[in-house]
C-alpha cells in the first residue's frame, strides 16, 4: 500500500428539497384544501476517523463527495425524504484544513470513532399546506430549499506515536525498528532508504507503544534540502524523541547539532520535546571510541547517552527504559484474567 499524507478534495452537502404547491381534489369532497408536503433535508457531510487506516491513498483516487439532495415534498401532505448523510472515513490523525490559506484547521481527529459534521445540508422548504390559515384557505406560496454547502478543503495525515526516531540518513533508524518491533523497514548501506514514515509497536517490559520512524534529516532540510521537512509532521505528537547517531558517521556533536538546527527550524513545538541521545553501530568501533563520543555530546550538553547497537540489541533495553519513563500509566499493556507479574507467587484464585 503506497503511503500518501497530504490530499486535496470537493466536499459538497445535499440541497433541501423544494415544498409542494398542491389541493385536495377527490369525489364528494366538497373542500378539498391545500396538502403541498415538505421538502426534506438535504445529507450532511461527516468525517469519521476510522483505525486501521494509515494512509490517505484513497483520496488520490477520489476527490469529489457529494451528499445527497432531500426529496421533493408531494400532494396528499407527503413530506419528501431526508438525504443520506455522506460518512467520508479518514485515518486517525488526520487534520482538515481550509483551501483557502492551507493553516486553518477545521477539524483534527484524534481518536478512533471521533466524528465531526463540516458541511449540513441544506433545509427542506415548506409546502404550501403549511401556510393555510383561517384567512389563507388556498395559500400557493411555498419554498425551494435551502442550497447547499461546498468547499475545497486539504487533508493532512499525522501519525499518532508515542516516541519518534530522528537522525542522519544512515543513522541505522530502520535496522533500530526493525529490532524492536514487527516493522519491515527498508534497511541499505546508502542514504534515504526510508522515504515515508514507518509505525512499529514496542512490546517492552508489560508495556507497549507506537514508534514512529521518519526519513533521515540533513543541513538545510527546513529550506527543502534532501527530502525536506514535511515528514516532521509525523512526529509533532510525540511524547518523546529518540535521536540515533551513527558511532561510524560524522562527528557526533555535529551531527547532533544539524538536526537539532532543523528541529528548532521547523517549529511546532519540536524543539521543546524530551530527547534520547543515543550513540547507534557501537558493534562496529571499540568501546573506547564509543566512551570518548559520550564525553563530546556530555560536554555539549547531552544529559546521558545510550550506547546501542541495532542490529545486535545491545544496549537497546536501557534506552527503552528511559521511552517508557515518558509515558502515561495507560500504555501499559493489560494481562490476561489469571496472569501474575513476575515475582508474583500469590496463586491465583476467584474470589
Amino acid at each position: 500500500m503506497h503511503f500518501l499524507d497530504q490530499a486535496k478534495i470537493y466536499i459538497r452537502s445535499g440541497a433541501g428539497g423544494p415544498g409542494a404547491v398542491s389541493f385536495r381534489r377527490e369525489k364528494y369532497v366538497e373542500y378539498g384544501g391545500p396538502d403541498g408536503g415538505n421538502g426534506g433535508k438535504g445529507g450532511d457531510i461527516i468525517f469519521e476517523a476510522m483505525a486501521g487506516l494509515n494512509t490517505l491513498i484513497d483520496f488520490r483516487y477520489t476527490q469529489h463527495f457529494k451528499a445527497q439532495r432531500g426529496v421533493h415534498g408531494s400532494g396528499k401532505d407527503r413530506n419528501g425524504a431526508a438525504g443520506k448523510d455522506l460518512v467520508i472515513k479518514v485515518p486517525v490523525g488526520t487534520q482538515i484544513i481550509s483551501d483557502d490559506d492551507r493553516e486553518t484547521v477545521l477539524a483534527d481527529l484524534t481518536e478512533a470513532g471521533q466524528r465531526v459534521t463540516l458541511l449540513e445540508g441544506g433545509l427542506g422548504g415548506r409546502g404550501n399546506a403549511s401556510y393555510k390559515t383561517s384567512t389563507n384557505r388556498a395559500p400557493r406560496q411555498h419554498q425551494p430549499g435551502l442550497p447547499f454547502e461546498e468547499m475545497y478543503v486539504w487533508l493532512r495525515l499525522k501519525l499518532l506515536a508515542d516516541a519518534g526516531l530522528v537522525g542522519l540518513p544512515n543513522a541505522g533508524k530502520s535496522t533500530f525498528i526493525n529490532q524492536i518491533t514487527n516493522t519491515k523497514a527498508k534497511v541499505g548501506d546508502y542514504a534515504f532508504t526510508t522515504l515515508r514514515p514507518q509505525l512499529g509497536v514496542v512490546r517492552h517490559k508489560a508495556r507497549e507503544f507506537v514508534l514512529a520512524d521518519i526519513p533521515g534529516l540533513i543541513a538545510g532540510a527546513a529550506d527543502g534540502a534532501g527530502v525536506g521537512d514535511r515528514f516532521l509532521g509525523h512526529i509533532e505528537r510525540c511524547r518523546v524523541l529518540i535521536h540515533l547517531i551513527d558511532v561510524n558517521g560524522v562527528d557526533p556533536v555535529e551531527a547532533l547539532e544539524i538536526v537539532e538546527e532543523e528541529l528548532e527550524a521547523y517549529g511546532a513545538g519540536l524543539e521543546d520535546k524530551p530527547r534520547l541521545v543515543a550513540l547507534n553501530k557501537i558493534d562496529l568501533v571499540d568501546a573506547e571510541l564509543v566512551r570518548a563520543f559520550s564525553k563530546e555530546l556530555k560536554q555539549a550538553g547531552v544529559a546521558k547517552v545510550f550506547p546501542i547497537s541495532g542490529a545486535t540489541g545491545k544496549g537497546i533495553d536501557a534506552l527503552l527504559d528511559a521511552v517508557v519513563s515518558y509515558l502515561p500509566a495507560a500504555t501499559v499493556t493489560e494481562r490476561p484474567d489469571g496472569e501474575m507479574e513476575e515475582g508474583d507467587d500469590t496463586p491465583w484464585s476467584p474470589v
